[in-house]
């Protein structure tokens, strides 16, 4: 019976353990963070879903997207077809997102 309970125990550690986003709850970078939870749809400041509505200077400054807060606001909360954030990263991680798209649009994403 221990073994059963064990091994039970062992799987549920096991199934919760890879149910949680590890890379975007364990590091506060920015990079890292836009890797995992971003470049699907906004590998290199484009966006596969609306190719108007990217990550680059000329379009963030057309959206009024075009400073680290109103970045971290549609982070946070969504629009249209982007989703909220606000319950998968902590406001330190959408901080850091934000800023690190902000550096990347004045770059020219390099």
């Amino acid at each position: 019976m221990k073994k059963i309970i064990t091994l039970l125990l062992l799987a549920l550690l096991l199934t919760s353990s890879f149910t949680l986003p590890a890379i975007a709850t364990e590091t506060t970078d920015g990079a890292q963070i836009f890797s995992v939870q971003c470049a699907g749809c906004h590998i290199n400041g484009s966006n596969i879903i609306r190719r108007g509505k990217n990550l680059k200077k000329p379009a963030l400054k057309r959206y009024r997207m075009d400073s680290k807060e109103a970045i971290a606001s549609l982070v946070t909360n969504g629009k249209n077809n982007m989703p909220a954030y606000q319950d998968r990263l902590t406001k330190e991680q959408i901080q850091s997102v934000a800023a690190y798209v902000f550096e990347q649009a004045n770059t020219g994403w390099r």
